[in-house]
């Protein structure tokens, strides 16, 4: 009987009915014989949140408490967890370190398991990988093919094969002994703790069911999980097949998210290992490696200097047209990973009927990572080295968790998303990322909840709205203006050249040729520099959510602003002399550059001299805003109390640009 109230509480919990879930649990845990059982532990935490949610924070403080001395390490940080979160609730709308609450919790789907038709957003998975493979198959084999009709040397041939055979033992070997690897640097760089299903059953009773369930139902054996203990919410998978594929989450996973929402990211990454992510990801990797491999080949052959010239321009295009095919072949494996991300979240809303509850954690895990950072001075390792693994990319994280922690209508968000599903410059930026921009993925999730009849956490109807109304024409004005602008150095050495080649031929003066390229590129330096950093002496008031909901902010031209906060950290990495700075105001967080008018050098003595007395200390700032992957601030000048900090990010381009025109004057005259 005692069994049957634990698992009725937890079902009322799950279907956040908490009131209900606190009488059931609340009469377990009172009756229950056994205090050391899990179940009874389990008992205990499951009741801790739902007096969490039913809005009783001093019961839920005083169980958390007593849980905190308990004997078991990891229910004494479990306790720690959660306290943090109940803190949290108490300081909302107080202060810098504010977690707002979704105003709506968005509903879920009766049964899990509905089919669910993928939106046009994302192209067939099918499609995306028997594409990539089949054109970077393709791309190696014209390229092998290229070269073997070039050579008539057997050793050249040779060299090659032996090569290409040694690349696919290599990435053979690795591909099946890489699990182990991995496992040696968690263990070593993020001291993963391996723990059973109970361990997880203990975080996310849901977790643990649904995991159990797919894996039955796919006929898996259940991934082995691990857990790291940093604050940063991160998921990721890794392994070879299905079969040995490791799911390692952090702690601050649990600390951010609720139960519904750590079961759709479990599920999530259980999309990547049912869908052989692992196996596909590896060989669309290793023909990209063959490809450049090619290239180095046909390069080192082409500047040997005992073959004839028809030989070496012939190897010269065939090491031009490999490297072409290995940036191409680079730019489809990243198309790839993109849509693999699509259908993990797919996946996840199928297998959970919940897609309202992964769109919260996505936001959720981006505020949780913007939250660490004000609390540490160096950004997570564990985020920069799983970054390509990762659920979320943690360096677009600022965008969502900033906007999320501005206040308690999260609907706002969707001002935010507006930049994601309709600027040109999004969709060009996303080129380079391993993941969709946040926007698009929860716009896909939001389609899944309307298929189910559940409503949609985010009212992506009301964002598409919005940028229907923005005017088209010059979002793509703007677009193709600054393209050209941050092209400008390219565009001016054109012209130069052509007005060069003209004045050459009819003067017949081979040097006006030179000066004018470097009259052109040098202009063109110094034309892109004064358009990219306008005017900031007529910088006007501002802060970050405002900014950042500009549909037509860019990451070219800068936007001229001023900003006050606090300066909360480096923006580096782990490390510990870097320049860049991370600063907070009320309504989020955002990198700042700084630039010293000594280059690298300047920059390395300003992080380690300075830096570390401004972390901490509130300041005001004047400089240039831009949006992209993450939103930057190029600062010109920061302040406060004590001292003021001038940064010259302009500096460089027209020092630059000044240097190529004088040596476009200089050279000619020094030329017989």
């Amino acid at each position: 009987m005692s069994i049957d109230l634990l698992n009725e509480g937890l079902q009322a919990l799950q279907r956040q009915q908490y009131s209900q879930a606190v009488s059931l649990l609340g009469n377990f845990c009172q009756n229950y014989p056994d205090r050391n059982s899990d179940c009874y532990i389990q008992g205990l935490i499951a009741l801790a949140r739902a007096y969490r949610g039913n809005g009783q924070q001093d019961k839920a403080i005083t169980l958390a408490r007593t849980l905190q001395k308990h004997s078991n390490r990891e229910i004494q940080e479990w306790a720690q967890s959660f306290l943090s979160i109940v803190n949290q609730d108490e300081m909302r709308n107080n202060g810098y370190n504010n977690e707002p609450e979704f105003t709506k919790i968005a509903g879920r789907a009766s049964q899990t398991g509905v089919r669910l038709m993928m939106p046009k957003i994302a192209d067939s998975l099918k499609f995306a990988s028997s594409f990539t493979i089949i054109l970077l198959s393709g791309m190696v084999l014209a390229l092998s093919l290229g070269v073997f009709l070039i050579f008539d040397s057997q050793h050249p041939l040779l060299g090659l094969m032996i090569s290409g055979v040694v690349t696919l033992i290599f990435n053979g070997v690795t591909f099946f002994v890489s699990p182990m690897i991995m496992d040696f640097t968690q263990q070593w760089l993020y001291k993963t703790r391996w723990v059973n299903l109970a361990e997880i059953k203990r975080h996310s009773p849901e977790t643990a069911e649904m995991i159990l369930r797919v894996c039955r139902k796919r006929q898996l054996s259940h991934p082995r999980l691990g857990i790291i203990d940093d604050q940063n919410p991160a998921a990721f998978t890794y392994g070879s097949l299905p079969g040995n594929a490791r799911l390692v989450v952090s702690e601050g996973l649990f600390t951010y998210l609720d139960d519904d929402e750590i079961a759709t990211v479990y599920a999530h990454e259980l999309g990547h290992i049912v869908h052989w992510d692992f196996a596909i990801m590896t060989l669309a990797f290793t023909l990209v490696q063959i490809t450049y491999l090619i290239y180095l080949f046909a390069h080192r052959w082409s500047n040997k200097g005992n073959s004839d010239n028809k030989l070496k321009d012939t190897l010269k295009i065939a090491s031009i047209a490999a490297y072409i095919f290995y940036i191409i072949g680079t730019y489809l494996s990243l198309y790839l990973s993109r849509t693999r991300e699509y259908y993990a979240d797919h996946f996840a809303a199928e297998v959970t009927g919940n897609p309202n509850a992964l769109s919260r954690a996505l936001i959720k895990i981006a505020y949780g990572i913007t939250e660490e950072f004000t609390k540490n001075s160096e950004p997570s390792r564990l985020l920069e080295g799983t970054r390509a693994l990762g659920i979320c990319d943690g360096k677009r994280a600022t965008t969502a968790g900033t906007i999320y922690r501005s206040g308690s209508d999260v609907q706002r968000l969707g001002k935010v998303f507006v930049w994601d599903l309709f600027n040109p410059w999004a969709k060009l930026t996303e080129f380079n990322s391993t993941h969709p921009l946040t926007g698009k993925r929860i716009q896909a999730l939001s389609t899944y909840a309307e298929q189910m009849d559940i409503g949609s956490q985010f009212n992506m109807a009301s964002v598409i709205k919005e940028g229907n109304k923005l005017n088209k024409k010059k979002l793509m004005t703007t677009f193709i203006i600054e393209l050209f602008i941050s092209n400008s150095h390219i565009i001016g050495g054109i012209l130069g050249l052509i007005i060069g080649l003209l004045l050459t031929i009819s003067l017949q003066n081979h040097k006006l040729l030179i000066s004018f390229i470097a009259l052109g590129f040098g202009s063109g330096f110094i034309i892109k520099t004064i358009l990219l950093y306008p005017n900031f002496k007529k910088a006007q008031d501002s802060d970050i959510f405002t900014l950042m909901c500009d549909p037509y902010s860019s990451p070219v031209r800068g936007k001229p602003v001023q900003l006050k906060g606090q300066v909360i950290g480096r923006g580096e990495a782990g490390y510990t002399f870097g320049s860049d700075l991370k600063l907070q105001d009320k309504t989020g967080i955002i990198f700042t550059r700084y630039v010293s008018r000594f280059g690298a050098i300047g920059n390395f003595f300003f992080g380690a001299n300075q830096v570390e007395k401004l972390i901490g200390t509130p300041v005001g700032t004047v400089g240039w805003f831009r949006r992209g992957v993450a939103p930057l601030f190029d600062f010109t000048e920061l302040s406060n109390q004590e001292k003021t900090v001038k940064s010259y990010p302009r500096f460089s381009g027209f020092i630059t640009g000044l240097i190529i025109i004088v040596l476009g004057l200089i050279l000619p005259m020094l030329i017989n």
